[in-house]
């Protein structure tokens, strides 16, 4: 048997883009994947919605 190098699920998540988003009210950060866009998302911080045409697609890993 062999030792998987991947955790389960991992190929479905793979291709995933990271975005940053910050709060319009506070400047609060929020880390929001490309497959969470249909989602609604509100600020930890304040509770605010977050605006995805303010969000940064972030390069790298």
């Amino acid at each position: 048997m062999s030792t998987p190098q991947h955790c389960p699920g991992y190929e479905s998540f793979k291709n995933l883009k990271s975005f940053i988003c910050k709060c319009p009210e506070c400047g609060e950060s929020k880390e929001i994947f490309s497959d969470e866009f249909d989602k609604t998302h509100t600020c930890a911080k304040c509770g605010k919605p977050i605006d995805f045409d303010q969000c940064a697609y972030e390069a790298g890993a």
